[in-house]
C-alpha cells in the first residue's frame, strides 16, 4: 500500500520551517527527517520514517509558494550561513555560491531540494501540486 506524505507549501517560509514541515509528515508531530542535504537524501532511502520498499508518494502542494520561500534569497542566507561554519578549503566557493544566489543566479534550495527527491527516489515519487 502506497503511503502519500504531504507538504503543505503555504506552511514553508525557510529552509528550517521545510526540515520542520517534511518531519512531521514523514514522523508526525516534532518527527525529524534530516536537517540537511546530505541527511534529507539518506533519509529518503528507507528506515527514517519512510517505508524501505520506496513504496511512497510526495505531494508537495502550494509548491509555487515554497518556490518563492526557497528562492534565491533563502538560498543566498543559507549559503552564507554554511561558508561561515565551512572548512576553509570551501568558503570561498560557497561565498560565491552565495554571491550568484544574491544576484538571483544558479540553483535555489527550492531545486536543490526536488532534485534531491527526485535522485533518491522512484520517477512519479514527487508530486508538485
Amino acid at each position: 500500500m502506497t503511503v502519500t506524505y504531504v507538504i503543505e507549501g503555504s506552511q514553508i517560509t525557510d529552509l528550517e520551517r521545510f526540515w520542520a514541515v517534511i518531519g512531521e509528515a514523514v514522523n508526525g508531530p516534532g518527527g525529524y527527517f534530516g536537517r540537511n542535504l546530505d541527511a534529507f537524501a539518506d533519509c529518503l532511502s528507507g528506515g527514517m520514517g519512510t517505508p524501505d520498499d520506496g513504496d511512497f508518494v510526495i505531494e508537495w502542494r502550494d509548491h509555487a509558494l515554497s518556490a518563492r520561500a526557497l528562492g534565491h534569497e533563502e538560498t543566498a542566507r543559507h549559503l552564507d550561513r554554511m561558508a561561515g561554519r565551512a572548512h576553509e578549503s570551501n568558503r570561498n566557493r560557497l561565498r560565491e555560491e552565495s554571491a550568484q544566489a544574491a544576484l538571483g543566479r544558479g540553483p535555489t534550495l527550492f531545486d536543490r531540494l526536488v532534485e534531491v527527491i527526485r535522485d533518491r527516489t522512484e520517477p512519479g515519487t514527487l508530486r508538485l501540486l
